[in-house]
């Protein structure tokens, strides 16, 4: 894991000659701590600061870099950001970019996580929140629309999102299961239609060439041997000591099996894992309600770091209800750090694995073709999340209806909301009528929010 790049002027490192490792730790510390918005404000951010103003990576490797995150299950922001990091350093360099842009995130979520238990109940904390998971309804349908037109280029992709919706909206099937099939579908379609479904993934220019392969770099099997035992025993370890401790059906296991599956599956971005974290969190395992759900969804909004950080709020809830002998205050952090654990380093381990075949992987048409079916899939999957969440938020009731395989749940109309609709409706109107950011969005709606609910 030492397979540092060698200094290469004006093609590695643009203008400017290779950083030293505590140059490069503080610039990632500086970047994380301005990781807010989503993967989009985040890669903008890395963009602006490691190629524009410090240039120490040309527009082409940051490019390649980003189209390679792409392909990898995860969040793309974050493994970006430990992709970088070890394009310039090697292993270290990749551990300290990525370890510095989950850090300030992990914190921030901690903190609001001891708040949430201490402070709930509060006309201040609960009209905070409430204003909070309204603005989150317009991000939601913002990321959808954005989604959507990147991807759904014709219409078997476009078949592809509603068919995906349908199934996880009937609970017919689950969300791994649904990507697995889309995935399948994107290799019968490039069989049957070939360039079809590719045209939803960034392509690699031909005229960039193999800006990626170095001389120093190593491309073997032993290297990933080596790679993949280093990280299976720091992603399965722990998970083996707590078998043996607590036993198959302890909270531990359980936090650690079900988020070590969702990061192998979760592609698209960090909303279609959400909705089967959803999905499992709140129907299967009893872990935390939908309200709970939606509530942590909005910290890690208005918190750095990668969205997928909420998943450490579900874990903390989780433990601390289930503490065992333990006081749930330590329970809960506890689970936080395990389900953060279980999360991130899969994300590591995809990127310090496949990166040396980064230019390969990005000219194999059958993953792009698959990659872009499962990007439609996506589509659909972020929407039952949005939808579920929304008549959690808009209304106080749902009915539901079960026959055969087939269970839906639709809101009961006559518990709806006129605050919450007031809110949704405001945070609608800034995202798409007027155009504002995020933080305009958020702050105002949590204004209004803490009116509605501190005034009344």
């Amino acid at each position: 894991m030492s397979d540092t790049l060698p200094a290469a002027s004006g093609e590695s490192f643009g203008d400017s000659e290779r950083p030293t490792l505590r140059q490069a730790f503080f610039v990632w510390l500086r970047i994380a701590l301005l990781s807010f918005g989503g993967p989009a404000a985040q890669i903008a951010v890395m963009h602006q600061v490691v190629v524009e103003e410090k240039r120490w990576i040309d527009e082409r490797r940051f490019l390649h870099a980003l189209n390679f995150c792409m392909f990898l299950p995860g969040p793309e922001a974050q493994q970006l950001a430990t992709c970088l990091g070890w394009l310039m350093h090697g292993a270290r360099g990749g551990l300290i970019a990525g370890l510095l842009f989950i850090l300030p995130g992990f914190l921030s979520i901690l903190l609001l996580s001891y708040l949430y238990v201490a402070l709930r109940g509060t006309d201040f904390f609960d009209g905070a929140l409430f204003g909070l998971k309204c603005a989150v309804l317009a991000i939601i349908a913002q990321s959808v629309v954005k989604l959507s037109r990147r991807v759904l280029k014709h219409r078997w992709l476009t078949v592809t999102a509603i068919v995906a919706f349908l199934l996880l909206w009937a609970h017919v099937l689950s969300f791994p299961v649904v990507i697995c099939l889309a995935a399948i579908a994107g290799l019968v379609g490039e069989k049957l239609a070939p360039g079809l479904f590719s045209g939803g993934v960034v392509t690699v220019s031909p005229a960039t060439g193999e800006v990626t392969r170095r001389p120093g770099w190593q491309r073997s099997v032993t290297r990933a041997l080596k790679v993949s035992a280093i990280f299976l025993t720091l992603w399965f370890g722990p998970l083996l000591v707590l078998y043996r401790t607590t036993g198959a059906g302890s909270v531990w296991v359980q936090l650690s099996v079900f988020f070590s599956k969702a990061a192998v599956v979760t592609f698209g971005g960090a909303y279609s894992v959400l909705s089967y974290v959803e999905q499992q969190a709140v129907d299967h395992f009893h872990w935390v309600t939908r309200q709970e759900m939606l509530d942590g969804l909005g910290m890690a909004e208005t918190t750095p770091g990668p969205l997928i950080m909420v998943v450490q709020f579900v874990g903390f809830l989780a433990a601390a209800r289930n503490s065992l002998h333990l006081s749930p205050w330590v329970a809960g952090t506890l689970g936080a750090i395990l389900t953060t654990w279980v999360t991130f380093v899969p994300c590591f381990f995809w990127v310090f694995l496949c990166a040396p075949w980064l230019d390969d992987l990005l000219r194999v048409k059958w993953l792009k073709s698959a990659l872009t079916s499962v990007s439609a899939a996506v589509i659909g999957v972020v929407s039952t999340l949005g939808i579920s969440l929304a008549t959690s938020t808009l209304f106080q009731a749902r009915q539901s209806f079960s026959w055969g395989l087939l269970e839906l749940q639709w809101p009961d109309w006559g518990t709806v909301n006129p605050e919450a609709i007031v809110i949704t409706a405001l945070a609608l109107g800034l995202t798409f009528a007027f155009r504002q950011g995020l933080a305009v969005t958020l702050a105002l709606c949590v204004g209004v929010g803490l009116i509605l609910r501190c005034f009344q």
